[in-house]
């Protein structure tokens, strides 16, 4: 964080001092709300949650050399008083980003967010410093963290912004007004609280409302609510996909035989080729809406190439490679999943598995509401369909339904089987996989199947395991 005072700090969240012998000390290191990231000079954050609460850990953090403690009641050591502690969070983070100068790129969509914010993060680096989301932390807490650990030389602040419900993404930019928006999509994902995808444009739309008439709205052209956001914004409109019109567009898009996504990138600046590194198809869209933010900040073709062409996975569980010594690819992408998601790993699965078997281990997608069985059923018909060679259904009523599409789907039903949880799942594998098989793992965060990958990961070491 920029170097701020504590009486600064206290004057901005509207605090009161307690315990603090010299107001003029300095915030010079991180603002947290884990105990264990403290170091000297950070600030901590004392939330209460379900089960734990930060104040009980003030003692501790200030001895691992926390400054002081933004709290809701006096602890005992140096704190900052506030009524709200998530509040005075955002009005922290709001002054911040103000006095930063740097420019913020904010984006959001249903699926997609995080590989391309850690897309557009890598080639932004090629330019200049660029502080970005770590992983997911897109809510009202994660953000403000996040835009927080910007300091004096960040250039480039990349931001994600999730949201569950109309009026989120409004407030994540308020805190943070972003001069770059990004929209990729509008899908299904937490359909089951928007209550339609109508409700779901209207959310991710306000981002581009927020954005000033002297900055650019990044829209995907081939999706028409995503499109028909350019009337929602006086910002400048950019637009990105495979649509003759769009500004930034992919040609002669195909895959490698390892099933990573090679095109020639065209952008109002000039055309390069690109070949990534990641894997699935659906990268492509996500490398364009990259291409196109980069573009809009001043970088060329070529620039822009070379670092998608040169960039990895940042975030764990989406779509990790790694190949067991014995030649078992196990493909974990089970952080979270939707079914736009699903159907792109699916078919990720299909393109890196061309002449070896395949294997989708799936369980259930959440928050779906009344679309819930619809959408598994057509997942599990989908990998039939892909010639996936067999599904393995994980958990209860939602993966059952993944595997009856599958058997209604197929020629035998001998393309799917239903298992109860993941050690099912596991023993099931390790008797059946066989060297040059291709393992996809992926379900909803809340149903764990990261186990899976990594006890099959176990079971197949032999020394160490290479990741691709």
């Amino acid at each position: 964080m920029i170097a701020l005072s504590l009486a600064e700090i206290a004057e901005v969240v509207g605090g009161q001092t307690h315990d603090i012998p010299d107001p003029s000390v300095q915030v010079t290191a991180s603002v947290v709300r884990d105990s264990r990231e403290v170091r000297p000079g950070s600030l901590f954050v004392a939330f209460v949650g379900e089960r734990v609460d930060g104040h009980d850990f003030a003692t501790q953090v200030v001895e691992a050399g926390a400054v002081a403690v933004l709290a809701s009641r006096p602890v005992g050591v140096p704190a900052i008083v506030v009524e709200d502690v998530q509040s005075a969070l955002g009005a922290l983070a709001r002054h911040v980003v103000r006095r930063l100068g740097a420019t913020l790129v904010a984006l959001t969509g249903s699926a997609g967010k995080t590989s391309t914010k850690d897309l557009i993060a890598q080639v932004l680096q090629r330019k200049a410093p660029t502080v970005f989301t770590p992983g997911s932390l897109n809510n009202e807490i994660g953000l403000p963290l996040t835009a927080l650990s910007a300091t004096e030389e960040t250039k480039f602040l990349v931001l994600e912004m999730g949201a569950r419900g109309i009026g989120h993404i409004r407030y994540l930019a308020d805190l943070t007004p972003p001069k770059v928006g990004l929209v990729l999509n509008v899908g299904t994902a937490h359909i089951g609280e928007f209550g339609g995808r109508e409700q779901i444009a209207q959310a991710k739309g306000e981002l581009v409302e927020s954005l000033p008439e002297d900055g650019a709205a990044i829209l995907n052209a081939d999706d028409p609510l995503v499109r028909a956001m350019a009337s929602r914004t006086k910002a400048r409109v950019l637009l990105f996909g495979e649509a003759d019109e769009a500004d930034v567009r992919a040609e002669n898009v195909r895959l490698t035989d390892t099933g990573q996504p090679a095109f020639r990138l065209h952008t109002p600046s000039g055309a390069s080729d690109v070949t990534m590194r990641l894997y699935g198809e659906h990268h492509v869209s996500n490398a364009l809406a990259a291409a196109a933010v980069a573009h809009e900040l001043g970088m060329s073709a070529e620039e822009i190439a070379t670092a998608l062409s040169e960039a990895g996975s940042l975030s764990r569980w989406r779509m990790e490679v790694t190949e067991r010594p014995d030649g078992v690819t196990i493909v974990n992408d089970a952080y979270n999943a939707n079914p736009e998601s699903m159907r792109a790993a699916l078919r990720a699965l299909a393109a890196m598995g061309r002449g070896r078997r395949t294997w989708a281990v799936l369980g259930k997608m959440a928050e779906l509401g009344d679309e819930a069985l619809a959408e598994h059923d057509a997942v599990g018909r989908l990998a039939v369909r892909l010639n996936v060679g067999k599904l393995v259904a994980v958990g209860g009523r939602e993966a059952s339904w993944l595997q009856l599409g599958a058997y209604n789907e197929g020629s035998w039903g001998e393309e799917s089987v239903h298992v109860s949880d993941a050690q099912a799942a596991v023993d099931l594998l390790r008797s059946e996989l066989r060297p040059g098989d291709v393992v996809l793992v992926k379900a909803s965060r809340s149903v764990g199947l990261e186990s899976v990958a990594q006890a099959l990961l176990e079971t197949g070491a032999e020394g160490e395991v290479a990741a691709r």
